[in-house]
């Protein structure tokens, strides 16, 4: 069995009862009027359940690791004690919604800002809907989010655990939004530190994930440590998470990407490995990088080309990859702190989110 196919079985494992959450969340929050039918369908749309009609569809949608995550950490952390019970998973199944909401609530949002036009090969909401729409559609899936995740005390959740879940989401959206706001304000700017980008990461990618690791434990244990460890976990897999991704954006083929070989040096995105090269590069060679990514036409397969050498030159992608190891190993040695638990859930759970690390983990080697 390989890492990826493990990893699908390991996200397969609760993602019928992550969809029938958030399917509960959305529409037992939302008003079934026909006026606001387009409304709400706009955001069913974004999650891929209907067509740009509003007509029911299946569509390929995300991973859904932020959730799955969530209920990962809350069964490693004991799931409060309820393992033995059949419907264990409820107590933790409107934070997962939640989570997942207010994801795409973000992902909506970065659609507009970047001007993506393609999500899972599907348009944008925006592109159809208009960026007025796409906005006001981001907002309302944010406040689901938030209504979603007090589900939470219908499932036994006591009132004291319930506040402090609505602090931790509240204080992540704003995190995230810093680290949207740091990302938009280093566009076109040349003296972006590589330091700099991974706390931008770090708001914007980690802090969700750091956020469901920690929702997760605290609603499956009150033991204070190994909430933190959990949470020190989600942090550093999301770190590594991203710089996964600027790895596979500029060395990844076709094969293994699906998308154009260097696609992030064609879109002169500003991730970490141009940031590196341009850090580390001779004074010519950055005034080559500088002048690539800034001029106005397409770049050149021949330009693209220079930016590889310049990365090879300046030992670029080793700096990636170990650095991708050294956040791996972060989330790792946190996982193997964890006060452990007997029983096959927590074990199972544990083993889950091994399995998570070992697919992110892959693009270092």
């Amino acid at each position: 069995m390989t890492v990826l196919s493990t990893l699908q079985a390991t996200l397969l494992r609760h993602q019928q009862a992550i969809d029938s959450a958030l399917l509960s969340a959305v529409n037992g929050l939302t008003e079934d009027t026909q006026a606001l039918r387009a409304y709400y369908g706009q955001m069913r749309y974004h999650l891929g359940w209907v067509d740009s009609q509003l007509q029911p569809v299946r569509s390929a949608t995300g991973k859904l690791l932020r959730p799955t995550l969530l209920l990962l950490a809350y069964e490693a952390a004991g799931a409060w004690g309820l393992t033995e019970q059949t419907e264990y998973l409820q107590r933790a199944l409107p934070a997962a919604a939640a989570v997942e909401l207010i994801h795409n609530f973000s992902l909506i949002h970065d659609d507009i800002v970047d001007g993506d036009t393609e999500r899972h090969h599907r348009p944008t909401l925006w592109t159809i809907w208009g960026t007025s729409n796409g906005i006001n559609s981001g907002d309302g899936m944010f406040a689901l989010g938030r209504l979603a995740l007090w589900g939470v005390l219908e499932q036994g959740v006591t009132a004291d655990i319930a506040v402090k879940l609505g602090a931790i989401l509240d204080q992540t959206c704003l995190v995230i939004a810093e680290g949207q706001y740091l990302d938009m304000s280093f566009e076109g700017h040349r003296d972006i530190s590589t330091s700099m980008y991974i706390d931008m990461i770090r708001r914007k990618t980690a802090e969700l994930m750091a956020c469901a690791a920690e929702l997760g434990a605290r609603l499956g244990t009150s033991n204070e440590e190994t909430i933190a460890r959990l949470r020190s976990f989600g942090e550093a897999m999301g770190i590594a998470f991203q710089v996964r991704d600027d790895l596979l954006g500029v060395w990844a083929s076709s094969e293994e990407s699906g998308k154009t070989e260097a696609g992030d040096i064609y879109r002169r995105k500003q991730s970490l490995p141009i940031l590196h090269a341009r850090e580390h590069a001779s004074d010519e060679d950055k005034a080559t990088l500088i002048d690539i990514y800034q001029q106005q036409e397409t770049l050149t397969k021949e330009q693209v080309d220079i930016v590889l050498a310049i990365m090879e030159r300046t030992g670029t992608r080793a700096y990636c990859r170990q650095f991708l190891a050294q956040q791996s190993q972060l989330a790792s040695t946190a996982l193997a702190s964890i006060p452990v638990l007997q029983g096959e859930v927590p074990t199972r759970a544990l083993d889950d989110m091994r399995v998570m690390l070992e697919f992110i983990d892959a693009a270092a080697r």
